[in-house]
């Protein structure tokens, strides 16, 4: 058992630290408070790889494993989580499952642009009556004309305002109203609408929208078998979501590095309150959980390169992750006190950024059904004969 990082691994880890503390960490508050960050950021990850991290380099990425993928995904959203998660959706939602699922042609087509960031990657998969229940959705797609006419509307896409590449997911057996009719094809976000920008509790510095669509495709545009979309859906979403794991550990190690520096410096009844036993047990506890949730983020991305299912391993490392992220980033605010309520300090930047990653990519509930099922799934084969 060795869970030491190999050379490569540590020095994309250190590239991406180095960038996030020099380009983004300075700027992240007024990111936050102006509600974007510049697009040319985007285009200066793209030029250190850190867009297609673990894209093939045949395809114009870094060449790297997942593991170095989610270590970068860490660093970012230690210094903005809404750096963090647009670089998240980009990789996880949308590169990859192109790269799984698409043809040699799609592959070569639309992943060599993602990876160099020349166009954003987004996720449509939610509607307004279709979140956690996303097999429900009603965007349909017809065929037409030798493609598909696609019409409908999606809810809180990450990145769709940035321009790019859209993994859309519409529902191609109107006959049915479950999962199994489902789609999924690449769209251009040429063919879409931006209907509404979300204002959000945290994420600021991250574009959410809500989109329609009413366009024609070219067959082409099909990923995978017809009616087999919802497959590629979760099957992303497993992937996904131990990205949405390090993201969070990355809020909670900001956090605990703010309030540890704060305890050795504010001083409080004649001594540092850092000596005092009640923040001594604050600041064990967050090291301590942000310990525990790196480790389970890192075995759900050690799986997945070693090609196996991370279903469970991703659920388990999201939903501590995630929980373990608001938990903390509450506690960074207690150890400043007065001070942690107030933007003086980044913490309650830190707490607000943190709620969404027990939402999104599934939520907390639905993680604890995915490890559930999978529990039930092994006793019953233990049991049977």
């Amino acid at each position: 058992m060795d869970f030491a990082l190999t050379p490569e691994q540590r020095e994309i880890q250190a590239l991406a630290r180095d960038f996030a503390k020099a380009e983004i960490e300075p700027q992240a508050a007024a990111w936050d408070r102006d509600h974007g960050f510049p697009r040319e950021l985007l285009a200066k990850l793209g030029e250190l790889g850190l867009m297609g991290v673990c894209v093939p380099e045949e395809y114009g990425g870094a060449g790297a494993d997942f593991t170095s993928y989610i270590l970068v995904l860490e660093e970012l959203s230690r210094a903005d989580a809404g750096v963090g998660v647009t670089v998240a959706v980009h990789t996880s939602a949308c590169t990859l499952p192109i790269l799984s699922f698409g043809t040699d042609g799609q592959r070569s087509r639309f992943v060599p642009p993602l990876a160099r960031a020349e166009g954003i990657g987004c996720f449509a998969l939610t509607e307004p009556g279709a979140g956690s229940d996303a097999g429900a959705l009603v965007t349909r797609a017809v065929p037409a004309d030798g493609g598909w006419q696609i019409t409908g509307s999606k809810q809180w896409i990450t990145n769709a305002a940035f321009g790019g590449t859209l993994l859309l997911f519409a529902r191609t057996d109107q006959e049915t109203r479950t999962a199994r009719g489902v789609s999924a094809f690449i769209i251009d976000t040429a063919d879409i609408t931006i209907t509404r920008t979300e204002e959000k509790l945290g994420l600021n510095s991250s574009v959410t929208n809500d989109i329609a669509i009413d366009a024609f495709v070219d067959a082409d545009r099909l990923i995978g078998a017809e009616h087999h979309g919802f497959r590629i859906a979760m099957s992303t979403l497993d992937g996904g979501r131990i990205g949405i794991a390090a993201q969070a550990v990355g809020i909670a190690q900001a956090a605990y590095d703010v309030a540890l520096a704060y305890a050795q410096e504010r001083e409080a009844f004649g001594r540092r309150i850092s000596e005092f036993q009640a923040i001594q047990h604050k600041l064990a506890n967050m090291s301590m959980e942000i310990d525990a949730a790196r480790l389970l983020v890192q075995r759900a991305a050690w799986l997945k390169d070693q090609g196996e299912p991370v279903t469970e391993a991703g659920a388990k490392a999201k939903l501590f992750a995630s929980e373990m992220a608001r938990r903390q980033t509450a506690e960074a605010i207690q150890v400043l006190g007065g001070y942690g309520y107030t933007k003086e300090f980044p913490v309650e930047r830190y707490y607000r950024d943190a709620k969404i990653t027990e939402i999104y990519e599934g939520t907390s509930e639905i993680q604890r059904l995915v490890i559930a099922r999978h529990i039930r799934g092994e006793r019953v084969r233990a049991a049977a004969p």
